[in-house]
């Protein structure tokens, strides 16, 4: 059996001092106080996160509180972008990052990267990166594409999106980048089993037994669900629609089914 090849790939979001680089280059604008990020391995969460909150050299502007909320009396206890920088780093190398207006973040993580003592040259030396605001555009032109209208557009949960955070916007944009580069992602959160390399395997290996057998349909014996067996496929397709927030084919098709056709 082939090796399956991994491919890595980490969602990340940055909250800034301020919401532009105050008209000049990055050495006198603004500095990141907040990274969030979520690792995806061949497109399944894997659960691993990356989050830090980062004092800055520099006062967080009002209005940047104004979105995010994040304070300048929070992040006074909080370590300089130098002391997370390795563990950063390590998270983050060799992956493909996903960001949402991907120029934006990357110019501050460039900056930062720029202060350490023996900094990465650039962060697209060490990563690739792909903008999903750049995607979405193509996708959708013509239309709002920032993260509140894409999850209203694709069906995804926001609920909890009242300020701006890293993590949290991270983790939302891993959902709608998977919905947009058409795969599914987990309806059902942490009720979601990781497969591993043996389950693979085995899988695999059950698809190549039937893929051998021809059955007869004179000799196909027919096992019907029993009544208790219907009512709990009944119960996990309604609990998939209200995590899906109405999104849930098999559901609608189990409804066709069983409505009358009235001619």
């Amino acid at each position: 059996m082939t090796e399956e090849k991994l491919v890595r790939q980490v969602v990340l979001d940055t909250e800034t001092t301020g919401m532009n680089m105050a008209g000049g280059p990055p050495q006198i604008g603004h500095n990141i106080i907040e990274i969030g990020a979520v690792e995806v391995i061949n497109r399944r969460l894997t659960g691993r996160t990356y989050h830090a909150y980062i004092k800055p050299p520099r006062k967080v502007d009002e209005e940047a509180i104004k979105v995010h909320g994040i304070t300048n009396e929070f992040l006074q206890d909080k370590p300089a972008f130098a002391e997370i920088a390795d563990e950063f780093l390590a998270f983050i190398s060799g992956a493909e990052l996903i960001i949402h207006n991907a120029p934006f973040d990357v110019a501050f993580m460039d900056q930062e990267f720029s202060y350490l003592q023996h900094p990465p040259t650039k962060t697209k030396e060490i990563c690739t990166i792909t903008d999903s605001l750049q995607l979405a555009r193509k996708m959708y032109p013509g239309k709002r594409n920032n993260l509140d209208a894409l999850c209203d557009r694709l069906g995804i949960d926001n609920s909890k999106r009242v300020l701006h955070g890293a993590l949290l916007d991270a983790e939302i944009l891993a959902d709608v980048f998977l919905m947009m580069t058409g795969g599914q992602i987990s309806l059902l959160g942490e009720e979601e089993v990781e497969k591993t390399s043996a389950t693979i395997e085995i899988e695999t290996e059950i698809e190549e037994q039937f893929s051998e057998i021809v059955l007869n349909a004179e000799d196909a014996i027919i096992i019907k669900a029993t009544d208790e067996e219907e009512e709990s496929h009944s119960a996990l397709l309604r609990l998939i629609e209200k995590k899906s927030k109405g999104n849930c084919l098999w559901a609608k098709s189990a409804t066709e089914e069983i409505t009358p056709n009235h001619h």
